[in-house]
């Protein structure tokens, strides 16, 4: 699982096809200066009485506005190292985009996918709306001239393991990281959604017709243990 230590979160991307893997040392017990003072800051705030927080995202970010709230039990998934639920990864997509990306080039080259619509729950229950949701978010972007990539953190469902994805559509290549073993033919409905948006979405942009999407897997850390 995708944990707030930063030990399963991918450092490296260069794609390969065999990967060994190599256990990954851990910091357990450790807390870094950043870190204490965040969880200093939030004990001194209200949040740990019950109040809450509203982050609002405008439309750069995942191409439509979005909006997260952030209370006491999100913090405490940072503090305690425990599994990241969405509103965390959005809250940190939306930092990333604001401080690093916003009114920079970087803007036609990376794109965010919204967690919530795109997960093997909803897969399994309707996979026409999850496509049609990519397509959407495909089609937001602009004229997709620039070669840039969507990136979608997968969560295999029941509070289970999370995944990255990133979607090449120029080039029809899908990236997938995993710091488990194993590739994304553990998650069939992943792969297939996935494919018939971007077939979809370049039907709808009259782009030449091609079948031949390619997923390769990049290395990245590996978890030793489940």
């Amino acid at each position: 699982k995708l944990k707030s230590d930063g030990k399963d979160i991918p450092t490296k991307d260069i794609p390969t096809k065999d990967i060994p893997t190599k256990d990954i040392p851990t910091t357990a017990g450790t807390k870094s200066q950043i870190m204490m003072r965040l969880e200093k800051m939030v004990e001194e705030s209200d949040i740990m009485d019950g109040s809450i927080r509203s982050i609002d995202f405008d439309e750069g970010v995942f191409g439509k506005a979005h909006f997260e709230i952030i209370g006491k039990e999100d913090m405490q998934q940072l503090f305690e190292h425990d599994e990241l639920g969405i509103a965390i990864i959005h809250t940190y997509i939306w930092y990333m985009y604001d401080k690093l990306m916003r009114g920079t080039e970087l803007c036609n080259r990376f794109n965010f996918i919204v967690v919530s619509r795109v997960n093997a729950t909803l897969i399994s229950k309707n996979p026409t709306s999850v496509k049609n949701d990519l397509v959407e978010r495909f089609m937001a972007a602009g004229d997709n001239t620039t070669r840039s990539l969507f990136f979608l953190p997968f969560n295999s469902g029941n509070g289970g393991h999370w995944v990255l994805v990133a979607m090449d559509l120029s080039r029809l290549i899908v990236y997938y990281l995993d710091s488990l073993s194993g590739d994304w033919s553990k998650y069939p409905g992943l792969k297939k959604t996935v494919d018939t948006a971007i077939l979809k979405f370049r039907s709808k942009k009259n782009y030449r017709i091609r079948k031949d999407i390619t997923w390769v897997r990049v290395q990245c850390p590996q978890q030793n243990n489940s």
